[in-house]
């Protein structure tokens, strides 16, 4: 007779050593290069770290934004989820601009992967059922302000400002922007800072609901200025003539804040936030698919390639040329002109526009004939 064996099989050795997906982990278990995160007394902080770009998120960046906050989400020891910036100059800045004028404009159709990075960045805030707060800790502007819209409220440090930038580089705001503005701040207010990029200082975000509070955070010769003007921000931000940031109110407002949270029932906060979200997630799932394939297309556009390069180079970019080209037929769908040449000596088609010589051969091109204009 044939006894079992009170050992455990193989495959029951490996289910018992293999991690549970759902089981929330240490902040020292999870290794980030772009995140600092932290566990504390019911609070998980999560921080942009990338202070020499102003926080500005890369690809990576995304990536493990969306898991931390998974983490959070899945850790019932967690019942606030606080999201900022690193130092004292920005929250966060948006996309890195650099990244996307040497990877995308090169790559268009990775940004439709990446925009799958975003998205599930932005979804992790909206669906994570736990009460987010935004720690406004510096600039905010671009996708920096989309994530703060992404959470539930937000406490702005005086010398904050907010906005957006997205035609003003290239690019528009539909990673947030354009679907929740007009519910924070009214139509007309959210058009101005979608069209023109208005910067929101903290005291008319206040004012105009962009933001829950705002808290001092501009101290000079140790003395905190309560409603400074926007010279005293500045010289705060250089740390000059004695001016400096202080974020100590800014801590104190947030823990009191996540304190209040904290001493609500946990499953009527998470069904709260689910219900509260129904404008949001609808004008979100209605529109961030095709925002998604349009960016991708676009980055082929001369918008983009212009837009981005010139804040990389800190220049003004060159508008005027692409309205003259509208104004002459000859707009800015293709970056040297549209793909309508031949060059007679080697049989290549499809060169641009403006190519007076065969990018194959570097014969002349002759233009195309007054009548085809």
């Amino acid at each position: 007779m044939r006894v079992a064996s009170a050992r455990p099989s193989k495959l029951a050795r490996a289910a018992e050593k293999r991690r549970d997906v759902l089981a929330p982990s240490t902040p020292a278990d999870l290794r980030f290069q772009d995140l600092l995160y932290e566990k504390h007394r019911g609070v998980a902080r999560i921080t942009l770290n990338r202070p020499s770009v102003f926080n500005a998120y890369a690809t990576n960046t995304l990536e493990e934004l969306a898991q931390t906050v998974r983490d959070a989400a899945n850790d019932d020891a967690v019942g606030v989820i606080v999201l900022t910036g690193a130092g004292v100059q920005a929250f966060c800045t948006g996309g890195d601009v650099g990244e996307y004028a040497a990877r995308y404009t090169e790559r268009p159709r990775d940004y439709w992967k990446y925009m799958g990075l975003f998205q599930a960045a932005v979804e992790s805030l909206l669906q994570c059922g736990k009460p987010t707060i935004a720690r406004l800790n510096g600039i905010t502007v671009g996708g920096g302000n989309e994530l703060h819209l992404a959470c539930d409220l937000s406490v702005a440090a005086s010398h904050v400002y907010l906005g957006q930038v997205g035609v003003g580089v290239g690019s528009v705001a539909c990673g947030g922007a354009t679907q929740w503005l007009q519910l924070a701040v009214g139509d007309r207010r959210a058009r101005a800072m979608l069209l023109l990029n208005e910067r929101i200082p903290a005291a008319r975000a206040l004012d105009w609901g962009l933001v829950n509070s705002v808290v001092p955070s501009v101290r000079r010769d140790g003395s905190m200025v309560e409603s400074p003007t926007e010279e005293e921000m500045a010289l705060a931000r250089k740390g000059r003539d004695g001016y400096t940031i202080d974020l100590g109110p800014l801590d104190e407002a947030v823990d009191a804040l996540a304190g209040r949270l904290l001493g609500m029932f946990p499953e009527c906060l998470r069904y709260t936030k689910q219900q509260s979200n129904f404008w949001k997630e609808l004008a979100w799932h209605q529109t961030v698919g095709s925002g998604r394939e349009w960016l991708a297309l676009h980055f082929s556009n001369f918008e983009p390639h212009e837009g981005m390069q010139a804040f990389v180079e800190k220049r003004p970019p060159a508008v005027g040329p692409l309205r003259e080209r509208l104004a002459r037929g000859r707009g800015g769908e293709y970056l040297y002109g549209r793909p309508t040449r031949h060059c007679a000596a080697c049989g290549a088609k499809g060169l641009p526009d403006d190519f007076p010589h065969c990018g194959r051969c570097g014969a002349v091109v002759a233009p195309r004939p007054v009548a085809e204009e």
